[in-house]
C-alpha cells in the first residue's frame, strides 16, 4: 500500500536523526531530483516522523544550498507545516545562500529582517568560515549539517578546487556536528564519462562520498521510463542500514501540492 504524509512511514528509518559523526548521501539525476527528500529530512531532524516527537526540539538544522535560495526551501517547507522563519528566530535553523552571492552579475539584495548569511567568495575557507558562523547562531545542543548540491562548486571554481579539497572541507566541518547529509548529482554523464577534469572530479566526489557515507538515498528515473502514477525510484544502501534488513528500493510519486507516495513495486 502506497503511504503518503509528511515523511512516508516507508522511508522513516532511513532519514530519522542519525547517530553522532555519522554521514548520509542522496544522489539525484535529470528528472528525479531530490529537493523532496531533502525538505523531508530537514522535516524529520526539526519536528520528528510524528507529530508531538519531543525527541528533536534540541536538535537544529544548517542547510547550505548551492543550486536554490532561501525562498524556495521556505516555499516548500511551508507545505509541510514547518516554519523556516519561526525555527531561525529561535535559534534551531540558519540558512547560507551558496546561490545568489557567488555570481558577478548577482543583484545586490535589498536588506531583510531575516538573520541569513550569503556566500560571496567560492573560496573554500571563506565558505568553511561562514558555515562555521551559521552552526555558531543555532542555539540548540544537537547541530545537524545539510549541504546541498556541494559538486556545483566544481563547476563555478577554478581548478584548485577538487574532489579532495571538497572533501577536506566537509570532514573538518563533520567535526562540528552531531550528523550530515550531503546531496549531490550522479547523472551519467558526469560520473561515467570521465572525459574532462570537471567529470573526473565529480565522478571522484560522488563516489567517494557515498564510500564514506553510513547511508546512500540514491533516486533515479524508472528504467522503463515515465509513468503517470510514478515520479521515479530510491535505492536506499550503505553500511547504517545493515540492522535494518539492507538494501531496500522502493517507487515514488511527487503529486502536484508537494506530498509524496511511496510505495513498493507490485503494490
Amino acid at each position: 500500500m502506497a503511504s503518503m504524509s509528511r515523511i512516508p512511514h516507508l522511508l522513516e528509518p532511513y532519514i530519522a536523526l542519525n547517530s553522532e559523526g555519522s554521514l548520509n548521501l542522496v544522489t539525484s539525476v535529470l528528472g528525479a531530483n531530490s529537493n523532496w527528500l531533502l525538505l523531508r529530512h530537514v522535516y524529520s531532524y526539526l519536528r520528528g516522523s510524528t507529530d508531538g516527537d519531543e525527541s528533536t526540539k534540541d536538535t537544529g538544522v544548517v542547510l547550505v544550498s548551492f543550486m536554490r535560495d532561501g525562498a524556495f526551501w521556505r516555499e516548500g517547507s511551508t507545505k509541510l507545516g514547518l516554519d523556516l522563519d519561526a525555527l531561525s528566530r529561535t535559534g534551531r535553523f540558519a540558512f547560507v545562500d551558496g546561490l545568489t552571492g557567488l555570481y558577478d552579475d548577482a543583484k545586490p539584495q535589498a536588506p531583510s529582517a531575516r538573520k541569513e548569511r550569503v556566500l560571496r567568495s567560492t573560496d573554500l575557507a571563506d565558505i568553511k568560515r561562514e558555515i562555521e558562523g551559521a552552526l555558531g547562531d543555532l542555539r540548540a545542543s544537537r547541530k545537524v549539517l545539510v549541504i546541498d548540491q556541494l559538486d556545483a562548486l566544481l563547476a563555478v571554481t577554478d581548478e584548485s578546487t577538487t574532489s579532495l579539497t571538497l572533501q577536506n572541507l566537509v570532514l573538518g566541518l563533520r567535526s562540528l556536528v552531531h550528523s550530515t547529509l550531503l546531496t549531490l548529482s550522479a547523472d551519467t554523464p558526469l560520473v561515467a564519462a570521465q572525459v574532462t577534469t570537471l567529470e573526473r572530479e565529480h565522478a571522484s566526489l560522488v563516489l567517494s562520498t557515498a564510500h564514506a557515507a553510513d547511508a546512500v538515498l540514491a533516486l533515479r528515473m524508472l528504467d522503463t521510463g515515465t509513468a503517470k502514477d510514478v515520479s521515479g525510484v530510491v535505492r536506499i544502501t550503505g553500511s547504517g542500514i545493515e540492522g535494518m534488513g539492507g538494501a531496500v528500493e522502493y517507487l515514488y510519486h511527487v503529486v502536484a501540492d508537494g506530498g509524496v507516495k511511496v510505495f513498493e513495486r507490485g503494490t
